[in-house]
């Protein structure tokens, strides 16, 4: 059991915001003027000071990502349109700035221990004080911070955090957001601690068995020299003890710290992979005069990779394709600051689709989404923000990886991203260097990759990073391979395929693409261009897409009123392009067979439409109001055409998988009639945490969902939740995305729409209504529980 001193509580409740102001001090709490930096703890007359009234200030709770509730504002500048058209940035001091207070008391029986304020993420440049006193600035808006507060704190009486936020700068070319969008904890511990990533296992599997490395790190904040015990332990997922290692004694000097190596052994291990990704717990234990002063735990997975470069790469000896997509953290509604249960829901939509990998582009994911990644069977490429070797971004680096190392999806680090300026340079090269002696320093248990956008290219980095990333030429690969036969090949990014879900015409008033496989910007690929190589030659590890899902920001090919981007297999909401299919055809086992467009074309009756078939059928035959428009083979790793005169009624492919008949159908609907409700999960946990996504269809009289339909929707919820987002997957919809209680609403777009809805704390019902004008209105129940 845990030491009585130990406690991880979550702080995301109870803040209060307010914006500041980058050129205007008298709007930003004279915090430019104030001498807060001359002496500790002067922070008189701005919103640092702890007698500040914070009163009028705005209550939240984390995460929150203000610059979502931001208004779309066009702006000619990169800088903007490439954050989705959101007034954030240096042009806007006025919403670049955010204040963050929160008020706490601690039992004054707790003043014997050690205090640490811990920020999962924050987006950027965050400053933080408590009762006045500056602790640290972390820059950083994707790894997150600690700081010890013990010489800071109060007891019995009143303790407040300020936050500082500033946000005119950028580290991306994409919507970042900006705030505390990531969880925040109070962690309280003995002076003889583990300190945060000071637990590394590291298994090896023997045939049947595994090897387990537990690697555990103590310090001491004692005042004098201190005695400890340390031992650790294994169990199943249950809880089981597997085997657990001798007590080790242990002897640290005054703010000390030292590393104790132990070994276990598992017998007949359960593997993690992808179908069963099965996880074990490691626990380290602190043992002072007989009793646990601290114990931490970790989940992790025992699996082997192997990188060929002949043959490819392999997952606990089997061979595997990697199927990847790109993804940036943002969903629609809600920005960058997701509930939990979000990520889950995420990864589970890309596991549908057939992916087996993710890549978190360009930047340190939230340890949420690893934790998803782990549970649900899914690799991860994690990814260094910058390709620099300076004291700060080796210090992010090392922090990304000892918080990460134990996750058994994350197969590979990446140590950046398109470094343009220097990626063939010998600055370059040894800047790799550098990041490569520190990533097997910490985590010899792996090797790393660099995302490159160079053809057959070898100066620079390509020179000694161990596997060679590819964003894009996929026609220089096959040559790389033969002039570097020794180096493994990745995709890093392929595709960038550009489409418009339920869009079928180019239109560059809307800055709408067809969704289909035939758009892609120069330096980019159509689907079958990239996968087709990839499939097809073992010496490709495979790659990853551009990108898994839409994202707010870098519109391409357009630019305003276009806000998000069009590369996504999957919208903003989650909403299947076709593309979909093309992907989840040839990467899944699955029955695929799907037709597009749809066959709602009263314009055309009479005039040609291209129908395409994605499909993973050996021949399929297509039939227009019972006629058979013929029977095609279906080429491995593409797709089938058919061109036909438009006439309303049914459109119905059959098609043949190894004797095995698959049938699919589009029809012409009627007009829209109903509005149709979707939870993604109908119980919620009562603990104001847990969340869920209901996705709204409109449908005709007959149930059919209306491809065309963009009527507004509104919303209308009862009960202990609330709605926290509401989206549609229009990437030039400048609808906003949070709305005032009592008027949330989102036009349907092609048939769609979404809410996501947060619970609250009071077990019982909660009722989501949704009405459109002139449609019969519908309502789901969800159920909280505790």
């Amino acid at each position: 059991m845990f030491s009585n001193a130990q406690k991880k509580i979550n702080f995301d409740e109870g803040w209060k915001f307010h914006f500041g102001h980058a050129a205007n001090p008298d709007k930003d709490f004279n915090y430019s003027t104030a001498t807060i930096f001359s002496k500790s703890g002067g922070a008189a007359k701005t919103a640092i000071d702890p007698k500040f009234i914070d009163s009028t200030w705005t209550n939240v709770n984390l995460p929150h990502d203000w610059a979502v509730e931001l208004p779309f504002e066009y702006s000619p500048s990169f800088d903007v349109e490439s954050h989705g058209y959101k007034p954030v940035g240096g042009l806007y001091p006025e919403t670049s700035i955010g204040w963050y207070r929160k008020h706490f008391t601690v039992d004054k029986k707790e003043a014997n221990e050690r205090f640490q304020i811990q920020f999962d993420g924050i987006f950027r440049n965050a400053s933080i004080w408590i009762n006045g006193f500056f602790v640290g600035t972390n820059m950083s808006g994707y790894v997150g911070a600690s700081y010890d507060i013990t010489d800071y704190m109060n007891f019995d009486k009143e303790n407040v955090i300020v936050v500082r936020v500033d946000a005119t700068q950028y580290e991306g070319w994409f919507y970042e957001g900006a705030g505390i969008y990531r969880h925040v904890w109070l962690n309280q511990y003995n002076n003889l601690f583990i300190p945060e990533g000071g637990l590394y296992v590291f298994p090896k599997v023997k045939g049947k068995n595994a090897s387990v490395n537990i690697e555990t790190t103590v310090e001491n904040k004692n005042l004098n020299p201190s005695q400890c015990i340390v031992y650790s332990y294994i169990t199943d997922r249950n809880g089981k003890i597997l085997a657990k290692t001798g007590e080790q004694k242990l002897s640290l000097a005054v703010n000390g710290k030292s590393t104790i190596k132990q070994k276990l052994n598992v017998n007949n291990v359960r593997l993690w992979d992808l179908d069963n990704p099965y996880l074990y717990k490691a626990f380290s234990v602190v043992k002072q005069n007989g009793e646990i002063v601290y114990q931490t735990k970790t989940r992790f997975g025992v699996r082997s990779v192997r990188f060929d470069a002949k043959d490819g790469f392999f997952l606990n000896g089997k061979h595997l394709k990697i199927q990847g997509t790109n993804n940036h953290q943002d969903h629609a509604g809600i920005g960058s600051a997701l509930p939990d249960y979000m990520q889950y829901y995420r990864i589970k939509l890309l596991k549908k689709l057939g992916s087996n990998a993710y890549r978190a582009s360009h930047n340190a994911p939230t340890k949420e989404l690893l934790e998803a990644c782990d549970s649900l069977g899914m690799l991860v490429l994690n990814e260094q923000r910058l390709l620099n070797s300076s004291p700060e971004y080796m210090d992010q680096f090392e922090r990304l990886i000892l918080r990460d190392r134990n996750h058994p999806s994350v197969f590979l680090w990446s140590i950046g991203n398109e470094e343009g300026w220097i990626q063939k340079t010998e600055h370059g090269k040894k800047i790799a260097q550098t990041l490569l002696a520190k990533q097997k320093e910490l985590d010899p248990s792996r090797t790393s990759t660099y995302a490159a956008d160079m053809g057959n290219e070898f100066n620079g980095v390509n020179e000694v990073i161990p596997i060679r990333g590819f964003n894009y030429r996929q026609f220089a690969v096959a040559d790389y391979h033969r002039d570097h036969p020794n180096q493994p090949l990745l995709g890093t990014e392929m595709g960038s395929t550009v489409t418009t879900r339920g869009i079928y015409e180019k239109d560059e008033i809307r800055a709408y693409v067809p969704d289909q496989d035939i758009t892609a910007p120069w330096w980019a690929s159509k689907a079958e261009d990239w996968w087709k190589l990839a499939a097809e030659n073992d010496y490709w590890l495979g790659g990853f897409v551009w990108t898994g899902f839409d994202y707010r920001g870098e519109p391409t090919p357009y630019k305003w009123p276009n806000v998000s981007s069009h590369f996504g297999i999957i919208d903003v909401c989650g909403f299947p392009k076709n593309i979909y299919y093309y992907y989840q055809s040839w990467w899944t086992n699955e029955d695929v067979l799907h037709i597009s467009p749809h066959w709602n074309w009263p314009e055309k009756v009479g005039k040609p439409i291209d129908i395409w078939v994605n499909s993973n059928a050996d021949e399929v035959e297509l039939f227009l109001n019972g006629k058979s428009l013929g029977k095609k083979v279906m080429p491995r790793n593409s797709h089938l055409n058919w061109t036909v005169n438009y006439e309303p009624g049914t459109l119905e492919a059959i098609g043949y998988k190894k004797g095995k008949k698959l049938t699919s159908k589009i029809e012409t609907t009627g007009v829209a009639y109903n509005v149709v409700l979707t939870p993604d999960k109908n119980f919620l946990t009562a603990d104001g945490k847990d969340a869920t996504v209901v996705n709204i269809s409109i449908t005709d009289d007959k149930g059919r969902e209306v491809p065309v339909a963009d009527n507004m929707v509104k919303f209308y919820l009862t009960g202990d939740a609330k709605i926290i987002g509401v989206g549609n997957g229009d990437p030039s919809s400048h609808e906003p995305d949070k709305c005032k209680d009592g008027m949330w609403q989102r036009s349907a777009f092609n048939g769609k729409c979404q809410v996501i809805i947060l619970a609250g704390k009071t077990a019982g019902s909660i009722k989501l209504e949704a009405k459109a004008n002139g449609l019969k209105s519908a309502s789901a129940t969800i159920t909280l529980v505790k």
